[in-house]
């Protein structure tokens, strides 16, 4: 076994031989200086020299937009309180609403209104 360790060529040369202290220890003449802001121009032409493409969103031009038609709220007190979903196709929901609206009916009292004609017209055996 080695009893010193091999000297890998960092000694402590750098190293003061005294006791070590800072010149940070007084910072009052210390003022820290906001780095300089390039030129904007400069900057500018650079970006076209490069064909540099900004990320900026380009400015919004007022148009005209059309808003969608609002879905009317159909939100009721009724007292039905069990909820009942079904998958059906986008057509059918639309034909559903169509009747319901038509008749002023609530989606609750539609369904009602068709279990009971599904009732009348296919009887339970």
């Amino acid at each position: 076994m080695m009893a010193t360790r091999p000297s890998l060529g960092f000694e402590d040369d750098d190293l003061p031989d005294g006791p070590v202290t800072s010149d940070l220890d007084d910072l009052s003449v210390f003022q820290p200086k906001s780095p300089p802001r390039p030129d904007r121009s400069k900057i500018e032409q650079a970006a076209a020299r490069s064909s540099f493409t900004s990320r900026e969103a380009a400015k919004k031009v007022e148009t005209a937009q059309e808003t969608p038609l609002a879905k009317p709220v159909r939100r009721y007190r009724t007292g039905r309180s069990a909820q009942l979903n079904l998958k059906v196709r986008p057509e059918t929901i639309e034909q559903f609403y169509g009747v319901a609206d038509a008749n002023g009916w609530v989606l609750g009292e539609a369904f009602e209104k068709a279990v009971a004609l599904l009732e009348a017209k296919y009887k339970p055996r």
